[in-house]
């Protein structure tokens, strides 16, 4: 089968986020069970030099929007064995940044538009199309109205995926025929709450629409989840469902990692205390037999960071010590700040995102915290488990399909569900009761070394929803 990826980021070229990793981790695990799934991206300008010059121009076309008419440019190479076109337009996409733009809207727009023209100039025909998140929302869209009976074009599917489904591409309406070239009488399709809606458009028109969870998939039919779509989605239930991402298990991986302190495995752990040896020495802490606590994410509050601020002294109190990455909104940093000042020796803090003091954390922490008010799948208790170190998750989203409480013997984490923080508090407790029982922990982190959320099981579930709907 063939299938056409497409997004606004992906790995190794460019990332901003979750996505990114999923466009560079699923086409090829896709690609392993005897498929071809290609990938299409923008062109960049702040894709790395090397990565540029590692790819080949084929041709040159170029993109209806709506009266006018803009070049694009298609440049190809492979990675990892899966093949990608990035789609160059100096006007949109020679910029420092990926999104935050007064014209995003035309710049993905555009975007959409070239990706169904590119098929008129490449030797791939796909059976499936997958678009993601609202930057490629309109492909689906583009496809229904214009595509669908033109010769080439026959008989290609359209799967639509929501990775966060708080940004939706709202837009004011005159976008519709000024921008996107659509007839006016196409009006109650784009149109959502009196704004043009591109996640809405992609919703009725895909023929299939997943989430990256199975939880999510069910959470945002309610509106408390749904940031407004619940009405549309509950419409158009029968084409949801959720698949669980997974991650790329040869990038972390202790056993081979070159960034940690010692590597380490299930047959030996040994490293795992040189790395917190040597991420306590990195971040300024003494050395000693209290547990670390690894918090790597963005400061924004629906990543629980209220719940951490309301009983982060409790925590203290109880002998924890605490290994913070990441960067956000001024009020968590400042607090965040404020508790390293005055607690030195208990709290390492890093304003920003250093990818290789991630995987210092990751290997290096002996529990991490992740108690998000929203969660569509989560990657990091995923990579915390690969590197021995444990969860603790509030149970939503993909931290409900992935972590499961050890108070059951399959556990792999500790969680609880209230958005509320002392029953965090709670679940924080009793990981540093387990800790403190040698024998219970030592089994624990056995059983968070042998997890596998590698991308192979949700390849087959993609494989299978791709065959069903073709």
């Amino acid at each position: 089968m063939n299938i056409l990826y497409t997004a606004s980021e992906a790995l190794p070229f460019i990332a901003s986020g979750g996505l990114a990793d999923v466009a560079g981790s699923l086409p090829a695990a896709i690609n392993a069970e005897g498929h071809d799934c290609r990938v299409v991206i923008p062109y960049y300008s702040s894709i790395r030099q090397e990565l540029k010059d590692k790819l080949t121009y084929v041709t040159n076309f170029t993109v209806p929007v709506a009266w006018r008419n803009q070049y694009c440019g298609v440049f190809t190479g492979v990675v990892n064995g899966v093949t990608y076109y990035l789609l160059d337009n100096e006007y949109y996409f020679q910029r420092n940044g990926l999104y935050g733009f007064y014209d995003d809207a035309e710049r993905f727009i555009f975007f959409s538009r070239a990706v169904l023209e590119l098929l008129r100039y490449i030797d791939f025909k796909p059976n499936v199309i997958n678009a993601n998140d609202w930057q490629t929302a309109l492909v689906p869209v583009y496809y229904d109205i214009f595509y669908r009976y033109q010769q080439g074009y026959e008989d290609i599917k359209t799967v639509f995926t929501i990775h966060n489904i708080q940004y939706q591409g709202q837009y004011g309406l005159e976008l519709i025929n000024d921008i996107m070239g659509i007839p006016l009488y196409h009006t109650d399709l784009l149109s959502y709450d009196g704004d043009v809606n591109f996640m809405k458009a992609a919703i009725e028109t895909a023929d299939k629409v997943t989430t990256v969870s199975p939880s999510y998939a069910w959470e945002i039919l309610d509106p408390w989840y749904s940031h407004g779509l619940d009405r549309e989605l509950v419409n158009k239930q029968y084409k949801l469902c959720g698949i669980l991402n997974g991650i790329d298990q040869k990038i972390y991986d202790p056993a081979t990692d070159p960034v940690i302190a010692k590597n380490y495995s299930l047959n030996d752990k040994t490293g795992k205390a040189v790395c917190k040896h040597a991420l306590l020495s990195e971040l300024g802490m003494a050395h000693g037999k209290e547990p670390v606590i690894g918090i790597v994410t963005r400061f924004v509050s629906h990543k629980g960071l209220d719940l951490i601020k309301y009983v982060f002294e409790d925590i203290i109190r109880l002998g924890c010590k605490f290994a913070i990455l990441g960067s956000g909104e001024k009020i968590y940093e400042d607090f965040f700040s404020e508790m390293h000042y005055r607690y030195p020796d208990r709290v390492g803090l890093t304003i920003g995102f250093v990818p290789e003091l991630s995987k210092k954390i990751y290997a290096g922490a002996d529990m991490f915290l992740m108690p998000s008010q929203s969660e569509p799948c989560g990657l990091a208790q995923m990579i915390a488990l690969r590197y021995g170190t444990i969860p603790i998750v509030r149970e939503t989203g993909g931290l409900r399909d992935s972590i499961h409480d050890a108070g059951d013997k399959s556990g792999n984490g500790f969680t609880f569900k209230s958005y509320n923080a002392h029953d965090m508090l709670d679940a924080v407790v009793r990981a540093r009761a387990y800790y403190d029982d040698k024998m219970k922990w030592g089994r624990l982190v056995n059983t968070a070394l042998k997890q596998n959320f590698s991308w192979t099981k949700s390849a087959k579930d993609y494989i299978a929803l791709y065959n069903d709907i073709h």
